[in-house]
């Protein structure tokens, strides 16, 4: 499954410098696949598209910022809403 992730931070728990937006998150994980990475720099906010099959992977994949970032999770998809009968 997907999830989009937007993941905010205040300047005072900025990670530039002390690990970058990386730190935010596990970078190593075996079971969070990341599919895509973006950055609003001035905003202090991380994007992701992330794939797992399960939340407590997902959990665990944001453990490093927590504390320190706020994490918005939503599941997404590339498949349209079948029509109604």
């Amino acid at each position: 499954m997907l999830f989009h992730i937007k993941q905010t931070h205040t300047p005072e728990n900025c990670p530039y410098g002390k690990g970058g937006s990386r730190s935010l998150f596990d970078t190593e994980s075996k079971d969070v696949k990341i599919v895509g990475y973006w950055l609003a720099f001035p905003a202090h906010t991380n994007y992701l598209v992330v794939e797992t099959d399960d939340i407590g992977h997902l959990h665990t994949f944001l453990l490093p910022g927590a504390g320190r970032a706020v994490a918005e999770i939503t599941p997404v998809s590339d498949k349209p809403m079948p029509k109604p009968d």
